[in-house]
């Protein structure tokens, strides 16, 4: 009998812990860290993905910014810990440019709140750690299916094709961001790669406007390379087709050498 009670009350604290865990695998998966190749200067560029919890390290005595897309209109801030964290807001350009910064300061370190930033475009989420130092200065986004949606647009403009019949509206929801960047780290090194289920867009640094470009290189089954087309908008790739694995190559002799990778469900079978 007790060993049936005590089975019993393992099972139910077991079941009980089940949700926990659930949300504890759910926030450490949707958790985005600062990465050293996505810094502009001092500035941290985090690509905006819909439900991601973003992570700002900050520092007593020091503000950390908070920069929000220019034209954006900030309509609530709201932190889990108002008491032990100092946070405003303040704007800076006019007219189009205008644009929102959330200014983040704590009282001190060894403090864990998270912050909630509602906009007329999005909501964003970030979960701010105070330490004694290394802070971070400001952060920002990038926002892929603005980019997209803007390449689109101006392609259309540049080329219309009226005898075509009208394409469907962009399902963002559509985006698939499963892709792993791997091999050198040279400046003009990738950021990320994602499709709409038809094109492949590879973003870089900001860097790549001021230095040469690396070709990219399509690779089959068996690892041999093809080249493949490719337009160049702003500081996006953008390919007619998807892969399963690519590579941009730059150099002669000791070439730098990045693979981007399908990854997940969505792999495609050669020979389709």
């Amino acid at each position: 009998m007790i060993t049936h009670i005590l089975a019993m009350s393992l099972l139910a604290g077991s079941s009980a812990d089940k949700p926990a865990r659930s949300v504890v695998a759910a926030e450490r998966r949707a958790t985005v860290e600062p990465a050293p190749l996505n810094f502009i200067n001092a500035r941290q560029l985090y690509a905006w993905n819909e439900g991601a919890i973003y992570q700002a390290y900050v520092a007593p005595g020091m503000i950390t910014e908070i920069a929000l897309q220019p034209g954006e209109g900030l309509i609530a801030v709201a932190a889990g810990d108002t008491a032990r964290w100092v946070i405003g807001d303040t704007t800076s350009g006019s007219g189009e440019g205008k644009r929102t910064h959330i200014l983040v300061k704590p009282y001190s370190a060894g403090l864990e709140t998270n912050l909630v930033v509602a906009t007329d475009r999005r909501v964003y989420h970030l979960r701010l750690i105070s330490v004694l130092r290394h802070a971070m200065t400001a952060l920002a986004w990038t926002y892929p299916q603005d980019a997209m949606i803007a390449m689109k647009r101006a392609a259309a403009e540049v080329a219309p094709a009226p005898a075509r019949p009208v394409e469907p509206p962009l399902a963002i929801e559509a985006l698939g961001f499963g892709y792993v960047i791997t091999g050198d780290r040279p400046a003009w090194r990738p950021l990320r790669a994602f499709d709409d289920g038809r094109h492949t867009y590879i973003e870089f640094p900001a860097s790549i406007a001021v230095g040469e470009a690396p070709p990219l290189f399509l690779l089959g089954p068996k690892g041999e390379a093809e080249l493949v087309n490719y337009r160049m908008r702003g500081r996006y790739y953008m390919i007619d087709r998807l892969f399963d694995a690519a590579e941009l190559r730059l150099g002669t002799g000791r070439q730098q050498v990045v693979r981007i990778t399908r990854a997940g469900e969505r792999r495609l079978r050669h020979g389709r």
